[in-house]
């Protein structure tokens, strides 16, 4: 038995290193892909996207819902994108306060008669409105269905660009976004750019003024800092890395953008997903797999969207929890491509790596909590032993979590004075004890609420991009 328990103990400690060992290897991929990508950038700038009559039109959807403090300047900020061809669709997707008034006032907005062809599921339109100062915004007023993506659907059904690009109403893109996402269209190598995502960076602590980012600025709550350090590992080295291999499974759904006409072959956006982001991805490689289509999904590290992250454990548990939630969904879902040859290397590596390093792990890393220290307590692992396994593991992750930031540092420096990298630098050390912990339970959360059949959107509190202003 005690011999049992220590081999658990060794097992649970070598799952964790080789988890590690991904995102070592995910982050030299990353320097890789960065080191490209700047290159390409410094040869030809942004000057080729802007004047090349190939260069793709852009539809931004807008999904706004009880945003009167901030509505008015984010729309003229995204009508004020340096991008060639651009229009706005904002879906008020049944506020309950003057967002709808204050947009038809701000923008003279009138009533138009449009036909409106329900390709992809969402719920009923009210009105459809233009404006007559600004030609390029269109604002729908639908009734609302407690989910992201009916109101998204409501926009695809509406957009006439050849990408779309979904941006929440409290987020921020900055001027030149779209251009620098867009130039990733010039490292496909000959194959169908079908949809490219950017990063996204934390608003709180930032200063803001007519929706833009003034001042970058870390964040001063523990909580939030910790979410600045996660968000830079996922971004800068899991969808960098993964993206150069052909793999990405995810684009967020705070930037990104898509080929308008294969998101609307597949029906749009599954309503009924809470991790909509993921299953849209998910399901745009199944088809284009099944089709035998040569295509690229890509990730661009630089074009940025600044939003607002939760400030308190109560939302930041929600959000955590339904993320591991929809992930499960997603993976359940479409759990027959996993193993299949027709889906390559996404069905052999990309689907298998989520089910067992990111749906199990906050499982298995109990068990492997469990089983140490049982096997240290019951005398099967010396003390010593013991410690090297907390330690090595333990320095490991940070180790990975510092590689983040000083990429960040090396490259973008969106962090330049010296005390905010020492910060970020020195809480990669308190990231894995105890928020690592907490995280692991708020993930178990979510497998549970999924068990459960619990799918549905818990609010969350946000302080909202209005009180940056006085920041």
């Amino acid at each position: 038995m005690l011999r049992l328990l220590a081999d658990l103990a060794y097992l649970f400690f070598a799952y964790y290193l080789i988890s590690n060992a991904v995102y070592l290897l995910l982050l030299i991929a990353a320097l890789i892909s960065t080191s490209k990508h700047r290159e390409r950038l410094s040869t030809r700038g942004l000057d080729l996207v802007t004047s090349s009559p190939f260069t793709p039109s852009i539809s931004i959807i807008c999904p706004a819902r009880n945003e009167e403090g901030s509505i008015a300047a984010s729309v003229e900020a995204l009508l004020d994108l340096d991008y060639p061809e651009l229009d706005v669709v904002v879906v008020n997707d049944g506020s309950t306060d003057n967002t709808l008034a204050i947009l038809k006032e701000r923008f003279q907005l009138r009533s138009v008669n449009i036909l409106y062809f329900k390709d992809c599921n969402s719920g009923p339109v009210r009105g459809i409105y233009a404006s007559d100062t600004r030609p390029r915004l269109l604002v729908v007023d639908k009734e609302n269905r407690r989910s992201k993506a009916d109101a998204v659907n409501c926009g695809l059904n509406l957009v006439s660009g050849q990408y779309l690009c979904v941006i929440d109403a409290d987020s921020l893109l900055e001027k030149d976004a779209l251009l620098r996402i867009m130039s990733g269209l010039r490292s496909a190598s000959g194959s169908t750019v079908v949809a490219i995502g950017g990063i996204v960076r934390i608003l709180n602590g930032c200063s803001v003024k007519n929706a833009r980012v003034t001042d970058i600025c870390l964040p001063r709550s523990p909580i939030e800092i910790l979410q600045v350090i996660e968000y830079l590992r996922a971004f800068l080295i899991g969808r960098e890395g993964w993206a150069l291999f052909k793999m990405l499974p995810i684009i967020s759904g705070a930037f990104g953008v898509f080929r308008t006409d294969l998101v609307r072959s597949i029906g749009g956006f599954r309503t009924s997903a809470i991790g909509e982001d993921l299953d849209l991805v998910v399901r745009m490689h199944r088809k284009l797999l099944e089709d035998g289509c040569d295509y690229s999904i890509m990730f661009v590290p630089d074009p940025t969207c600044w939003t607002e992250v939760p400030n308190d454990l109560r939302s930041l548990a929600r959000q955590r929890a339904r993320w591991q939630n929809g992930l499960f969904d997603v993976l359940w879902a479409n759990r027959d491509m996993v193993g299949k040859r027709r889906y390559g290397r996404l069905g052999w590596l990309m689907l298998p790596y989520l089910w067992i390093y990111e749906l199990f792990e906050p499982l298995l890393e109990l068990l492997g909590y469990i089983s140490i220290l049982g096997a240290w307590l019951l005398g099967a692992l010396q003390f010593s032993t013991f410690l090297e396994i907390l330690f090595y593991g333990y320095a490991f992750a940070a180790l990975i979590s510092i590689g983040a930031v000083l990429l960040e540092e090396m490259t973008y420096r969106r962090y330049s004075r010296g005390r905010h990298v020492a910060k970020l630098i020195l809480y990669c050390f308190l990231e894995h004890f105890p928020y690592r912990q907490l995280n692991m339970l708020w993930r178990l959360q979510g497998m549970w609420q999924f068990v459960r059949g619990d799918m549905e959107w818990k609010e969350m509190r946000r302080i909202g991009i209005q009180h940056s202003l006085s920041q």
